[in-house]
């Protein structure tokens, strides 16, 4: 992953994301941590950074660290309308963390009930 493209994404700059992607950026690059741009915008909360990431075709289901995909990370900090995004969009509910004893062999869903907030599982499940 360029630093000009995390950046971006951590800015949340959706223009030079745009413009980056018409130049061929690699839309599921990764970082030093084995984070995708889809990864990191879920994890922040970036509603329209993970529409137009969605939009050109982003790998849903990557994983990185304990197994987290983008809807998982979503999910744990608690940003709903990303994990509806994401879920929509066909992110899989299958998937299961590993390692670290909060995400090992727990779903999305799983993550959701387990923080019991109503409006998460509801998303995931409106799919």
């Amino acid at each position: 992953m360029t630093p000009q493209w995390e950046n971006a994404v951590r800015r949340g700059d959706v223009r030079d994301l745009t413009e980056q992607l018409a130049l061929g950026a690699d839309v599921d690059a990764r970082d030093r941590h084995g984070h995708t741009a889809l990864m990191i915008a879920a994890g922040d909360g970036r509603q329209d950074v993970v529409g137009l990431l969605v939009k050109h075709g982003a790998a849903l289901d990557h994983t990185a660290k304990y197994g987290l995909s983008a809807l998982m990370i979503a999910v744990v900090r608690r940003h709903t309308d990303v994990v509806r995004t994401l879920a929509e969009a066909g992110a899989s509910l299958s998937l299961r963390g590993t390692g670290a004893p909060g995400f090992a062999g727990k779903t999305a869903t799983d993550l959701a009930s387990e923080i019991g907030d109503a409006a998460l599982t509801e998303a995931i499940s409106k799919r």
